[in-house]
């Protein structure tokens, strides 16, 4: 559903995380329980990849005040290297409007699980943050966030089972093993875990095949996704998780092929 967001605030959490709050006459019926999902800005004024599609650029929802009709987007700032959306929220003031598309939908913990690994960089950080906001107060296992600085660290409230792990990194977009490096580190722990993990889409892939083959975590009990790619903008990260999907869904086909004697 396309509606129309008026920027009601701007404020920095952080050096590297600028917070803007929405409202507006389409924002107050928006659909209660999407914190963590995410929404479509969309910018029709830009160049068309397509001519029947407009540019847009995909980003979770923090939080949703359905007393106030509000909406809290996150925009993990990446300085270094700018882009569409990065610009508008750098230049946005109360009473701009934007186009959105949402809300949509996104995998959130189970109360249930033996333990959990939350894990994600900046980009991750909104929705990551929303997950663990709803874990149950007896919950144990790990949060490993990765952050551009010390001065990015942000106060989480974290049920005490629950052990914080900050990764700093000043250069996501070319030291991306250093998430990946810290979760591999981690003392795995006995029972069923259920992992969320959102990042950049080549530490993605490396993260899948070490918790799908090295730590044989039921699919049905992580999430698993590439928020953006290094060098690619996002349309043309979308194109290469579609290539992705594609292959790795090919390879499981294969393998169960193989398994059944090729029927």
């Amino acid at each position: 559903m396309s509606r129309t967001a008026v920027v009601k605030s701007v404020s920095d959490v952080t050096p590297n995380m600028r917070r803007i709050v929405f409202g507006g006459a389409d924002i107050a019926d928006f659909p209660q329980g999407k914190e963590g999902g995410y929404i479509k800005f969309v910018f029709p004024d830009e160049p068309r990849v397509k001519p029947d599609r407009p540019i847009m650029r995909t980003y979770s929802i923090r939080a949703h005040d359905s007393t106030a009709g509000e909406i809290t987007v996150d925009f993990a700032m990446h300085a270094d290297t700018g882009g569409i959306a990065i610009d508008w929220a750098t230049n946005a003031q109360p009473g701009d409007e934007i186009p959105i598309n949402g809300p949509g939908s996104i995998k959130m913990a189970p109360p249930d699980a033996d333990w959990y690994l939350i894990a994600g960089d900046m980009t991750a950080q909104p929705a990551a943050m929303c997950n663990l906001e709803m874990l149950p107060d007896h919950a144990t296992g790990y949060v490993v966030l990765e952050v551009t600085s010390e001065e990015d660290k942000q106060e989480l409230s974290l049920p005490e089972g629950m052990e914080l792990h900050w990764v700093i990194n000043p250069s996501p977009h070319s030291a991306k093993e250093k998430l990946l490096e810290k979760i591999q580190r981690l003392p795995w722990r006995d029972g069923e875990p259920f992992v969320w993990t959102a990042c950049e889409f080549d530490t993605m892939r490396a993260l899948r095949t070490y918790y799908r083959t090295d730590r044989q975590v039921a699919k049905d009990m992580f999430y698993l996704s590439s928020y953006w790619r290094s060098g690619r903008t996002e349309d043309q990260h979308k194109v290469d998780k579609n290539k992705d999907a594609q292959a790795t869904d090919s390879t499981v086909v294969s393998l169960a092929k193989s398994v059944m004697g090729g029927v």
